[in-house]
């Protein structure tokens, strides 16, 4: 059965901190129809949610423009979905390419990383937080 909570903390945190685990973040179009898409996160220090795209994606523009958002990490039927604001922290620069190499070394075989960060290099990035206003965790 779900059980909400206000904070990304206890059953959540583990859940979300498991190693290779993607999300579906959900943001809003213009129109206010839904958009989902798979990306990777990390878990911060103070609870907040750490996402990285290219700059000129469908997501990063809804949350430029409308910062609600809900994050979704399942393992089958267990599942954290947690819906918050998402605030821009770095755009471009290497704040946001440290970013995404923080979030590669979650994702990818460490062997891999140089290559993966090359091709990220070539990108202009942008780094949201996910503030968590409510958490829903199913076990």
């Amino acid at each position: 059965m779900p059980t909400p909570d206000d904070a990304l903390d206890g059953a959540a945190r583990d859940f979300l901190a498991t190693p290779g685990r993607f999300a579906t973040l959900s943001t809003l179009d213009a129109d206010g129809s839904p958009f989902a898409a798979v990306i990777w996160y990390d878990v911060l220090d103070d609870g907040r949610l750490l996402i990285n795209s290219m700059t000129g994606r469908r997501w990063p523009a809804n949350l430029l423009r409308d910062q609600r958002c809900a994050l979704t990490v399942e393992a089958g039927y267990r599942y954290v979905s947690v819906r918050g604001v998402a605030e821009p922290t770095n755009e471009g620069g290497e704040a946001a390419q440290q970013d995404i190499e923080r979030l590669a070394r979650r994702y990818v075989a460490e062997d891999e990383i140089p290559d993966w960060v090359a091709r990220f290099r070539q990108q202009d990035r942008i780094s949201f937080v996910i503030v968590p206003r409510s958490v829903t965790v199913h076990h």
